[in-house]
């Protein structure tokens, strides 16, 4: 029997935890078809398959099973002996997928990303920006950015970009037409504009002051669907009232394109948190970032 290639091996130990030929080869770097390849090469090079495939599901084989559990703990004790070694290296390297909702990457890391690859040269950033929660072990992140109730369980999560706080706008022009609402229960009487999650779910507008909290349904005429600048531009003009955060509109309100509403009713919450699983021994490219948004934020003064 050949010996079977390091790579070949680690290429199944992907496939076979991420029940995938596409997750695998985000995570391994590759094509789906060289990491396919790699599979049927060591498939035949031991005389046994490994993983049942069919159109719409991979799983491994009893043979694979047994193979994976003696894997796996051997691979992770060859990660921690590389990212041992790598703290030696006078300037971290490698390469860190984080991925983020829109209004954290505009909000949070916008702003830092050329100070953050200007400092770390050798790091490749990349950065996947979407509305829907992803499962980042499954696909192949190293790290994520997202609010506190976002959070998945068992995830180390560390404080990012400070408080935030989350307002109600509308245009002068919307404004006289109609009265300005008072407390969240006029709402209901107003063009209140609607953001759809990839859930499927419209975000309900929430609401506290003095220990009451109220929710809001919005029953405007427009739905937007993982757009919050589209629904911010049908605000200015006019259309209706909106919900967001409130620095994605800081020069708007600045210049009086748009007007706060009800922001006795709109008080800080703690915002978005870097979050990553629990591991023996962090990629020294995490490392760095993690300490540079610690230094970033106590350079801002942010709690």
């Amino acid at each position: 029997m050949l010996r079977p290639d390091l790579p070949d091996l680690a290429a199944f130990a992907a496939v076979a935890r991420h029940r995938s030929f596409r997750r695998a080869a985000i995570e391994l770097a590759l094509s789906a078809s060289a990491v396919s390849h790699a599979i049927r090469g060591l498939e035949e090079r031991l005389g046994v398959r490994l993983l049942n495939r069919t159109t719409r599901s991979v799983t491994p084989t009893e043979a694979g099973d047994r193979l994976l559990a003696r894997l796996e703990p051997a691979f992770r004790d060859i990660e921690g002996a590389v990212g041992e070694i790598d703290q030696f290296r006078r300037q971290p390297a490698g390469s860190l997928r984080i991925t983020t909702s829109i209004p954290a990457a505009e909000l949070i890391l916008a702003p830092m990303v050329a100070r953050f690859l200007e400092a770390y040269p050798e790091i490749r950033l990349e950065i996947a920006v979407t509305s829907a929660l992803i499962d980042i072990v499954a696909g192949g992140f190293d790290a994520g950015v997202r609010l506190g109730e976002q959070l998945e369980r068992d995830m180390v999560a560390v404080r990012f970009g400070g408080e935030q706080r989350m307002i109600v706008i509308a245009a002068p022009a919307y404004l006289a037409r109609r009265p300005r609402p008072q407390t969240p229960r006029d709402l209901t009487e107003h063009a209140c504009l609607g953001y759809r999650f990839p859930s499927g779910v419209v975000y309900a507008w929430e609401f506290e002051k003095d220990g009451r909290e109220l929710t809001v349904s919005p029953n405007g005429p427009l739905i937007v669907n993982n757009d919050q600048r589209l629904l911010i531009r049908t605000v200015l003009d006019g259309a209706g009232l909106g919900f967001v955060f409130e620095g994605m509109v800081t020069a708007e309100l600045a210049d009086g394109r748009l007007l706060p509403l009800l922001e006795d009713w709109s008080p800080p919450f703690p915002g978005f948190f870097l979050y990553y699983p629990r591991q023996r021994q962090m990629p020294a490219a995490l490392r760095a970032f993690i300490d540079f948004i610690r230094a970033d934020t106590l350079a801002a003064g942010r709690p």
